[in-house]
């Protein structure tokens, strides 16, 4: 049985339950996991219910029951490993990478190789067990930088950062079309589109999400930017350059076929993350350069005289 000990030193809304601040702020097991798992709880060392409100300074502990994951096998697959210790992995994901198992994508993802490492080095010191340690995700066609957790405590600081939009996430992205502002934020909303759900759009009935973002480079009809997420809606940063009419080159989804680069892949990569490790301080940066994909494009654009 897992155990987790953690002290809520953020704010929290005023009658928040303790099983909605599992699900939703330390985001260690879904509301449906939370039964099925049998969570026990300890606010400040007394055993309460699960609907007993927290507030901010409650030391919890938790504790459940788990059992391996069925679908998740896990796999010898070769990893751009960044930085690693005996909690964290940080990964450089390739595109065409999934993250986690899903409907059609039940092996080869980042989910089985994590849990393959896992198994290898429990000798080491890295707890065994069958949590993937998925903290964020990536899009498949998404590359540069992921963090991962080697166990729960640690899975359960991170979330908790992510949550409260203490990470500084960078991406570099090629869009469509020469943007006119060289600085700017976009702060919409986003839902599902009500006619493909896999497919999300701006709408004043979705969850807020907000972009900033930076043009380095200003072709006449590219541009080439740093792209800054303060949230972390699915298909956000993909939403929000279609939403101002400069969707990233190369997307199937939410872009449309480019004249000059009919060939292209989605050309977005996570290039930093500013985060604090579990026992550390002071928030590390780490790294991933701009793919080998994004070069013969930008040489082109720099010696193409059509634009």
């Amino acid at each position: 049985m897992p155990a987790l000990l953690h002290t809520i030193e953020e704010q929290v809304p005023c009658g928040l339950r303790l099983d909605r601040y599992v699900s939703e702020s330390l985001r260690l097991l879904s509301r449906s996991q939370i039964k099925a798992r049998s969570l026990e709880a300890k606010i400040n060392g007394k055993s309460v219910k699960l609907s007993r409100q927290v507030k901010q300074g409650d030391r919890l502990e938790l504790n459940w029951t788990d059992t391996p994951p069925v679908q998740i096998i896990p796999e010898d697959i070769p990893l751009d490993i960044i930085y690693e210790d005996e909690r964290v992995a940080v990964i450089n994901k390739a595109q065409g990478m999934v993250v986690h198992p899903g409907a059609g994508n039940w092996q080869g993802t980042l989910a089985n190789a994590l849990y393959f490492r896992r198994l290898e080095k429990k000798e080491e010191g890295i707890l065994s067990g069958p949590r993937p340690g998925i903290v964020h995700r990536l899009d498949k066609e998404t590359s540069g930088i992921i963090i991962t957790a080697y166990n729960d405590e640690a899975l359960a600081f991170l979330a908790g950062q992510f949550k409260s939009r203490k990470v500084i996430k960078t991406y570099v992205a090629i869009v469509q079309g020469s943007l006119k502002e060289t600085t700017g934020r976009i702060e919409t909303h986003i839902a599902r589109n009500g006619g493909d759900r896999k497919r999300f759009a701006v709408s004043q009935h979705g969850k807020a999400a907000l972009t900033y973002y930076k043009a380095l480079k200003i072709w006449r009809n590219y541009s080439l930017v740093l792209l800054r997420p303060k949230t972390g809606r699915t298909h956000q940063l993909r939403v929000h350059m279609r939403h101002i009419g400069h969707p990233i080159l190369g997307d199937t989804v939410y872009g449309s076929h480019d004249r000059l680069f009919p060939g292209a892949s989605l050309m977005l990569h996570a290039k930093s993350l500013v985060i604090t490790l579990p026992n550390e301080t002071e928030a590390r940066i780490f790294k991933a350069p701009a793919p080998d994909r994004f070069m013969p494009i930008i040489r082109r654009l720099k010696t193409e005289k059509l634009l």
